[in-house]
């Protein structure tokens, strides 16, 4: 375990034994409801910030109390991530996502949610404390999935480079040079980066405006995208981006290569190997129409219940509040914790603090996301102390709750005096 990240688990782990923070919670010494995100990417994933440091400096500017990463296929900033948010006050949640593919409802059609993909899950791990060192299983787990992604992204890049050539705008760009362009942007170690879509085409984009003048740059680029940009900007670059990925690389595009996914259980484990909880992101009606198995609150639940994931996120600004609200009650009601977050995984600096599309949020839906971010700590505590959470190792419920409803009561308890004393510690330079 590198020394900084070694520091940063310590203090989480000298708050207090599990008994003196059970304790702690029953005296009322709880930290108070307060601005919170569950959920952003840190650079190198793709991401609005340009750093830990300016993820977290916004973080206390804007008033937050905690701060949850979410990171696609590599941790290792989770050590910066960890001492900034220690030097800040901002508690720390660690958390990953994971693409995977259901094969049956691929073939049948139906949407999870993904959009624009039938079979396709996004899945996401809460609370994960086993991530330096890894266990071996979870290493082979993860192996996988990078290996997967890399060789498409690599794909992805040599298609799109012959494409571009091909249409009179020679880039020259191959893997390296892209994987150099984040190193140079983030100062992150290149054996951290694993590439996105967006990171191509950012790359790209870069490559393209490098190359051609601004008078001249829109007539070129129409030609290169085979129709017109969507901006009159010329530089206008996160929409050249956009249009890059829509014209270029998505499904029937012509530098369009097909993901190769692993299975649900797969990315499940690994997030269980990882000491995490398996969380569904509810996307709702940011599908237009809503997916399938998420046309319902109740129909979700057995999906839900089916697969036993016990905990569900949401990205808030995607949703308009009235239906966002609706299945919020409904699923935490049905007994499931529920956090919230942002992403922030374009370039586009919105503000931290999870809102509605159309809107603030209620006062009783934000309330439930403290309450699941107080979950997440208390489980990420309890697991650091080599106590099962609020799921153990095979995802199971912990077993000395008589309810759903009692154990989140409990764990949401447990987190608010966790995170009330990481607020009492002092802060380190």
């Amino acid at each position: 375990m590198s020394r900084q990240l070694a520091v940063a688990m310590d203090a989480l782990r000298e708050l207090g034994s599990p008994q003196e923070i059970r304790a702690a919670a029953e005296r009322g010494q709880l930290a108070q409801p307060a601005p919170l995100n569950s959920h952003v990417h840190l650079p190198p994933n793709f991401s609005a910030f340009d750093s830990v440091a300016q993820a977290v400096s916004l973080a206390v500017e804007q008033g937050l109390k905690v701060l949850g990463a979410s990171n696609y296929y590599d941790y290792q900033v989770y050590a910066e991530f960890a001492a900034e948010t220690r030097r800040a006050g901002v508690f720390p949640l660690f958390g990953l996502e994971i693409m995977c593919l259901d094969p049956e409802l691929r073939d049948a059609g139906l949407r999870i949610n993904d959009p624009g993909n039938p079979g396709k899950i996004y899945l996401c791990g809460k609370g994960i404390t086993r991530f330096d060192p890894m266990t071996p299983e979870a290493v082979r787990l993860l192996d996988r999935i990078r290996h997967n992604d890399a060789t498409r992204m690599a794909a992805m890049v040599d298609r799109l480079q012959e494409v571009l050539a091909e249409r009179g705008l020679d880039t020259g760009l191959d893997v390296p040079a892209v994987v150099a362009g984040i190193v140079q942007r983030h100062g992150c170690d290149p054996q951290t980066v694993y590439l996105q879509e967006r990171h191509i085409s950012q790359a790209f984009q870069e490559a393209l405006f490098r190359q051609l003048p601004p008078d001249s740059r829109w007539a070129r680029l129409g030609q290169a995208l085979g129709t017109a940009p969507s901006s009159s900007d010329p530089e206008d670059a996160v929409a050249v981006q956009n249009d890059i990925r829509s014209h270029l690389m998505k499904a029937g595009r012509p530098a369009f290569v097909a993901e190769t996914f692993v299975g649900f259980e797969h990315a499940r484990q690994l997030i269980l190997e990882l000491g995490g909880v398996p969380c569904y992101p509810v996307i709702a009606d940011a599908a237009q129409p809503i997916c399938e198995l998420e046309q319902s609150p109740a129909g979700l639940m057995e999906e839900l219940d089916r697969r036993g994931i016990h905990a569900v996120e949401w990205i808030p600004v995607r949703n308009r509040r009235d239906v966002l609200a609706d299945y919020v009650r409904t699923l935490r009601q049905a007994g499931r914790p529920i956090t919230a977050g942002t992403e922030h995984n374009t370039r586009d600096l919105i503000p931290l603090e999870p809102q509605a599309k159309d809107g603030p949020l209620p006062e009783d839906v934000r309330a439930i996301f403290w309450e699941g971010a107080c979950v997440v700590a208390a489980h990420q505590f309890l697991n650091l102390h080599g106590e099962c959470g609020f799921v153990d190792a095979q995802g199971q419920p912990h077993p000395d709750f008589d309810s759903a409803e009692e154990r989140i009561q409990a764990f949401a308890r447990w987190g608010a005096a966790v995170i009330y004393r990481y607020q009492q510690l002092p802060r380190e330079t």
